[in-house]
């Protein structure tokens, strides 16, 4: 078996394979397999959440409305729908609501507060009674009795004018005057006997005799005058004693179904008081129900019936029924879109023109979630147009003021409704990134004020007994719900440990439930494929493996690449100035590392050692503060008594995208310390780690991926025994590395190393002792350290030097 070289224990040490990765042993499972356990619904390790969801459900006050922050796969919708629904069950069923025609102005619809179940009741009775009104009131307008008054009121409307003609006749009569119909109306002649006078014989008769007769006709005129224009007053009068006696007619007609119904719903007043305005409306326009109606919502290629057009002035437009219900609703809405919100108002075409009316009013979830709850993803409220404004202003104002998109944008010019709005009481759970959280409370001041509360789900839980039983119940519940095999006790200890890979922490589980429940599905395949009766850990593993290779071909096409030798990366030899640093890179969700060569060059300068990567604004920010900083430790670490006097570059070879993170820093600052010192670096060894401006190696982030990455290209090109990743020693607690690897360094093919500072890196890099000061802040003679401090002041001499002769020669 191989050994690993030789070292100072404080520098660095290399790992036994049992710190590579926690084994989860499947002896403490207190199980065989998940059949033995009984199911379970609560996530584990998630109490800070489950705590303010609690509060912010029992805190009635207004703004107390929740905001589910976390990662995708955590059983936030799980939850939140689970307790939700336990809680709406305890809880009243709330009201119905309903739109009903407000006959003063039709353009302000009234809405009615029912008891649960009665709207659709109260629809149905209505309906009922138009259908027996369409019947009584004809029935009521064909009687005899309405026929015999009717024509009473006719008659005596033509009574009092024949009698007032027989007036002016009679008059006439005795002034010798006769009444005759003309083409033009009525006419007056004189009389001889009976005979009508002849002009030529009028002109025979005495001056003063024809000025009587004069007179006598333009005094029958003024008198006929008078009687005719008394005519449409008379006729107006006979309309009403008509209208009377219809509304009188139409009022009995329907008086019991009204009755009735106003007794059924006593109890209600608002139901009694519309009721009433139906009777009120239906005496004041009993044509409806003797005639068709033309227009009034008709339909294209429609004929609108006089029943159909009762029946949509006096309908029940019921917004939301609850005679299904059996506690508060709980409402998940997935196309959270201002209509799908708040509702909207629907128009028809009519003679080329677009009219509405109350009964096309529609629902939206504010309507439906009214009295219970209203779950909405964050991300999808924020994509529609005007939906994150419009939930806004209902929870603002506590109500819901149903409109159209179109006519808040004004996109819609034609007469619409407002409709009386709606009290909302109701409570609003959104679920979303912590990124639309933050940029929410950070962007809009009316979001603090309106969610109040923050339930923020944990990404990674304890591993621990009583969490490892946890998710095993969770399992066994999710197999029996999707009838799946059970799990063997390797197959959940197998899962345990993916888990924890997954939260890049051996001492912690991921608290990703998703993919973990996606692993035991593809793991039911496998167990099919292999005749198993459980799922085991061979299958577990055929599941993880084949999700990779799904994955990693751009991984393994780089891999190709580098053994080719078109991308290149050293992994033996020894080079000035070079070392092998690690890169995580992210597609989807499989993330794995690639190694790359940063190099450095060093030549007499001005003290700046240059990013080229920030230089050519490829280098992010984090990348740059990291360069900035192992330049502060040259300084201060090796020439604290002089200028620093060199011009150094940093790179990292064959990049093409952009470079961020502090990861490389160690690395960086060890091929800055190998050009200065002339000492080559091993290459056979890669180095990942953040450096702090005291030398000291920080914690960084995808350990497992960046040690895998390196073992990948060593181990397609042959396992040397000295091959190895140097990692911060606080990293050493995340390590989960795959079985190959640790069996790897479980025969001495490859190893692990940590180290705590800057020289137990220098010195596994480089094989020379990196060097400690003296108590005269001297290093030993022949270290690393030296070196680079020997070079350090060699420049600083030359730049000084240098500038005697420039001052010389002026």
């Amino acid at each position: 078996m191989r050994t690993s070289p030789k070292m100072d224990p404080q520098q660095g040490k290399s790992l036994p394979p049992q710190a590579l990765c926690r084994r989860c042993d499947p002896a403490q499972l207190k199980f065989d397999s998940t059949e033995e356990l009984a199911g379970c619904i609560e996530i584990p390790g998630q109490q800070r959440a489950v705590e303010a969801i609690h509060f912010a459900m029992e805190m009635n006050l207004h703004g107390h409305n929740a905001f589910v922050l976390g990662t995708a796969g955590t059983g936030r919708h799980t939850f939140v729908r689970r307790f939700l629904t336990e809680r709406a069950s305890q809880e009243p069923v709330p009201s119905d609501w309903c739109y009903v025609n407000n006959f003063s102005d039709p353009r302000q619809p009234k809405a009615l507060a029912l008891p649960p179940g009665v709207g659709k009741e109260l629809r149905a009775d209505v309906e009922q009674a138009i259908q027996d009104a369409q019947s009584a009131i004809p029935v009521a307008f064909e009687s005899e009795d309405f026929q015999t008054q009717r024509e009473g009121i006719a008659e005596e409307f033509k009574e009092l004018q024949e009698k007032a003609f027989f007036e002016v006749e009679q008059d006439a009569h005795e002034r010798s005057i006769g009444v005759i119909q003309t083409p033009t109306g009525i006419a007056f002649v004189p009389l001889h006997g009976d005979e009508a006078i002849q002009p030529e014989d009028f002109d025979k008769l005495p001056e003063k005799k024809q000025q009587q007769i004069h007179d006598d006709i333009a005094a029958l005129t003024k008198k006929l005058q008078r009687i005719t224009r008394s005519v449409p007053k008379q006729a107006r009068k006979m309309r009403q004693k008509f209208h009377k006696l219809e509304r009188d007619v139409a009022n009995f007609a329907i008086a019991s179904l009204i009755d009735d119904l106003v007794e059924k719903y006593q109890s209600s007043p608002v139901v009694a008081d519309h009721l009433r305005s139906i009777q009120e409306d239906i005496v004041e326009n009993v044509d409806l129900f003797l005639q068709p109606s033309e227009g009034s919502g008709q339909k294209p290629g429609f004929v609108q019936t006089r029943e159909s057009a009762a029946m949509r002035r006096y309908s029940i437009n019921v917004l939301v029924d609850r005679s299904d219900c059996n506690g508060a609703p709980v409402i998940f809405e997935d196309k959270p879109s201002f209509t799908e919100l708040i509702g909207k108002i629907e128009h028809q075409a009519e003679f080329g023109a677009l009219v509405t009316d109350f009964s096309l009013i529609r629902s939206g979830a504010l309507h439906r979630a009214n009295g219970g709850y209203l779950v909405l993803d964050a991300a999808k409220v924020l994509s529609y147009p005007a939906a994150w404004e419009g939930l806004k202003l209902a929870i603002k104002s506590a109500e819901i003021q149903s409109r159209s998109l179109g006519d808040d944008l004004g996109l819609v010019s034609t007469v619409s409704l407002e409709p009386e709005p709606i009290p909302l009481e109701a409570k609003v759970i959104l679920i979303g990134e912590r990124i639309y959280y933050y940029l929410l409370s950070r962007l809009d001041p009316e979001f603090s004020d309106l969610f109040k509360v923050a339930a923020d789900f944990e990404d990674q839980i304890g591993r621990n007994e009583e969490n490892v039983e946890y998710v095993s119940r969770l399992l066994a519940s999710l197999i029996r719900k999707e009838q799946l095999k059970h799990l063997s006790r390797d197959g959940v200890a197998r899962l345990m440990e993916e888990s924890a890979r997954l939260a890049g922490d051996s001492e912690r589980l991921s608290a990703d439930i998703r993919h973990t429940t996606d692993l035991l599905r593809e793991a039911q395949y496998w167990a099919d494929q292999n005749g198993k009766e459980l799922i085991g850990a061979d299958e577990v593993q055929s599941a993880i493996d084949s999700r990779i290779r799904r994955a990693a071909r751009y991984r393994d096409r780089q891999l190709d690449e580098m053994m080719r030798d078109t991308l290149v990366v050293e992994t033996s030899g020894r080079r000035i100035g070079q070392v092998n640093g690690l890169a995580v890179m992210q597609l989807g969700d499989f993330a794995f590392a690639r190694p790359q060569r940063i190099t450095a060059t060093v030549t007499l300068g001005s003290g700046k050692v240059v990013d080229i990567e920030r230089e050519v604004e490829l280098g992010g920010p984090l990348h740059s503060k990291g360069v900035l900083i192992l330049a502060g430790f040259l300084s201060s670490h090796y020439v604290t008594d002089r200028p620093l006097s060199l011009s150094a570059s940093l790179v990292f070879e064959q990049s093409y995208g952009g470079v961020d993170g502090d990861s490389a820093s160690a690395a960086e600052l060890c091929a800055l310390a190998s050009a200065l010192a002339e000492v080559p670096i091993i290459q056979s060894l890669a180095v990942t780690g953040s450096v702090d401006q005291h030398g000291n190696i920080q914690a960084i982030g995808g350990v497992n991926e960046k040690i895998e990455g390196f073992f990948d290209i060593c181990n397609r090109r042959g396992l040397s025994g000295d091959q190895g990743v140097l990692i911060p020693a606080a990293n050493v607690k995340y390590l989960m590395l795959k079985s190959e690897v640790v069996d790897a360094v479980q025969r001495g093919d490859f190893h692990v190393y940590s180290v705590e500072n800057i020289d137990g890196c220098l010195q596994l890099l480089t094989g020379m002792p990196a060097g400690e000061k003296d108590e005269h802040g001297e290093f030993p003679s022949g270290s690393v350290n030296q070196r680079v401090r020997a070079r350090l002041i060699d420049l600083a001499a030359k730049r000084h030097a240098f500038g005697s002769e420039e001052a010389k020669s002026e």
